[in-house]
């Protein structure tokens, strides 16, 4: 076999498996949608499931949120949160029977507190900047989602129960509010 038909070979095997690949990798972002509970937050896709999920589950799962976002963006983390709430609400999960419970500590602190703080927490070339997250903190507490801040951390930020954003809880500490948590049966979710 000569090199020539040894390229023809190889070309003819590579080129319809790059084109699988190009096609399978084209789902992306416009295959996730608004969900029915919080349409303005946490986007998911449909997924045709192989591990089933009840529609009697009932779900208690703590968020630990430690990083905060850059300033005028929304906490990911807290994203989540509103991901899992549409997810199981579109699987068939009534949503009294999913209690969430989001855990902030460190500079995520600063992504529940109301807007003085949190403007007075931005360098001084972010300072016009509002706290992105305040409309779906507000969203995830409307459907039963509890938030508790480190008393730790917002005793080093110098953050006040009154610079929290209204439902927004203070703890002891992070690990004082999931020890609690999971004694009353809460799981950790590890994203």
């Amino acid at each position: 076999m000569c090199i020539g038909e040894i390229v023809k070979l190889v070309t003819s095997f590579l080129i319809p498996v790059v084109l699988l690949i190009g096609v399978s990798a084209q789902a992306g972002p416009s295959d996730f949608h608004a969900g029915e509970l919080l349409p303005e937050f946490g986007k998911i896709a449909s997924v045709d499931m192989d591990q089933t999920v009840r529609a009697r589950a009932k779900f208690k799962v703590a968020f630990d949120v430690g990083q905060r976002t850059e300033a005028g963006t929304l906490n990911r983390k807290l994203e989540s949160a509103a991901r899992f709430l549409n997810m199981h609400a579109a699987a068939g999960v009534k949503p009294k029977n999913i209690k969430l419970a989001i855990v902030l500590h460190g500079g995520a602190a600063r992504d529940v507190t109301r807007a003085a703080y949190y403007a007075a927490s931005l360098k001084d070339d972010e300072t016009k900047l509002e706290n992105a997250n305040v409309a779906l903190v507000q969203a995830l507490i409307d459907n039963g989602v509890e938030f508790y801040v480190c008393g730790q951390t917002a005793a080093y930020y110098g953050i006040k129960n009154e610079d929290l954003l209204p439902g927004v809880h203070m703890a002891l500490s992070a690990m004082t509010a999931h020890a609690l948590l999971q004694q009353d049966g809460y799981t950790l979710n590890p994203f």
